[in-house]
């Protein structure tokens, strides 16, 4: 049997940005190049930006083993992201058209999409659109997000570095709490991202240690809000200490479904994928809280520095995205589409894992939320096993590469005009 001769790849990136998305990007590369295909092109705004004709021949981009490695270390999507939600192939058939043909125009053989739930969709819908068509061109997923709820995988690349900055930031705030003496006392209430998980909520227990009490309370999706309860809470613990934390995810809502920060009745974007965007949680919660206690308040949103802070990233993480890059890569190049590499954890201590892959169809468009049995009875904290089960993503250090006192990041000289 005569193989057929390797021409080239495609990879897009989509969703929230993240610390170790490059890292992956790093990974299909250079796993493309090694196993001999042409060119590596990269679509900019992933395939919203592929349909407008946007991509990039990846060579001129990555010309060196220190390119990689800057690209490693180098925050946010490189190529740009998009949050464009494909429709149903018999709703629009031109526009899977309009990409194949943009495809088969570039010989591609693999398409691999970096990203969350919504971009597996998008794998999920154009590798069915491929069967339909007979086309064999292969597309694989290679996960991605802070928010770490995607199913069948152990956890996501991005969340270990995210976690680690959010436990690290709260930290700190407990600690400058300590200095300022307030004659009524304080509540500070810390705004994480997840609309309907709290993995990065609960990683705000990781401040807890000798040194450090860790957060008062934190309020996960997963739990409905009570806003009695936790003014009842509020108050008791202003009764036996100056200076509170809270932490509390963007997207709590309340028993009957509202999201807090709906309270306030404030208008906010809403996404391709009906996704509202979520903020002023914590803000309003504030505002109750000086009405109801007296004290003074602060209200914190970490945005997007969570999910940005590369100089705070965790090796264990930037080192499992690289890895998570070049198994997608490999996944496609031995045959398989309609799939997405998934970690697989063989052990706690010592950390060790491992990739698989999985059918998409079985991912796309579902949420892993944190497990009820993770989180203490009354809904106010985290127990020790999401604890267990965090801490090993977090580990190690992936040291910047500074010039003049700064992080340096992959750089090309106008590349920042395309995007």
């Amino acid at each position: 049997m005569v193989q057929k001769k390797k021409r080239n790849v495609i990879v897009g990136q989509s969703g929230g940005p993240t610390a170790a998305i490059n890292s992956s990007l790093a990974g299909v590369y250079r796993t493309a190049i090694d196993r001999g295909y042409k060119k590596v092109y990269g679509m900019i705004h992933g395939v919203q930006g592929l349909m407008e004709g946007r991509y990039v021949d990846l060579s001129d981009h990555i010309q060196s083993g220190l390119d990689i490695e800057l690209l490693k270390r180098t925050p946010s999507a490189y190529l740009g992201s998009c949050r464009y939600k494909l429709p149903e192939i018999f709703e629009s058939k031109e526009i899977y058209e309009k990409i194949f043909e943009i495809l088969v125009k570039l010989e591609i053989d693999c398409f691999i999409y970096i990203g969350g739930n919504d971009s597996m969709d998008t794998i999920k819908k154009l590798s069915d659109y491929a069967i339909i068509t007979g086309s064999d061109i292969r597309f694989v997923g290679c996960p991605k997000t802070i928010d770490n709820d995607l199913a069948l995988t152990d956890h996501t690349p991005g969340y270990g570095s995210a976690a680690k900055y959010i436990g690290t930031s709260v930290k700190e705030i407990i600690r400058d709490s300590w200095s300022l003496e307030t004659s009524h006392g304080q509540v500070i209430i810390v705004e994480v991202m997840g609309r309907n998980a709290g993995w990065l909520t609960g990683a705000t227990a990781l401040a807890k240690g000798e040194d450090c009490d860790g957060p008062d309370a934190i309020y996960m999706p997963e739990i409905p809000f009570d806003m009695d309860a936790f003014l009842k809470k509020i108050k008791a613990l202003l009764k036996t200490k100056a200076s509170i934390v809270v932490a509390v995810s963007e997207g709590i809502r309340t028993k009957d479904g509202k999201y807090v920060s709906d309270l306030d009745n404030s208008v906010e974007y809403v996404d391709a994928f009906g996704h509202k965007q979520l903020t002023g949680t914590a803000r309003y919660l504030c505002n109750v809280v000086s009405t109801e206690c007296g004290c003074k308040t602060r209200a914190i949103e970490l945005s997007t520095l969570q999910r940005a802070a590369s100089h705070c990233a965790s090796r264990v993480d930037i080192l499992e995205a690289y890895e998570v890059g070049g198994a997608a890569m490999k996944s496609a190049d031995e045959g398989d589409s309609g799939k997405m590499v998934v970690i697989e954890r063989l052990s706690d201590d010592p950390y060790q894992a491992g990739t698989e892959v999985k059918d998409v169809h079985k991912i796309a468009n579902d949420e892993r939320v944190v497990p009820r049995e993770w989180i203490s009875k009354d809904g106010t904290y985290v127990t020790n096993e999401f604890i267990t089960y965090v801490r090993p993503l977090i580990q190690g250090d992936v040291g910047p590469i500074m010039v003049d006192g700064i992080p340096r990041h992959l750089y090309r000289p106008g590349f920042q005009d395309i995007l």
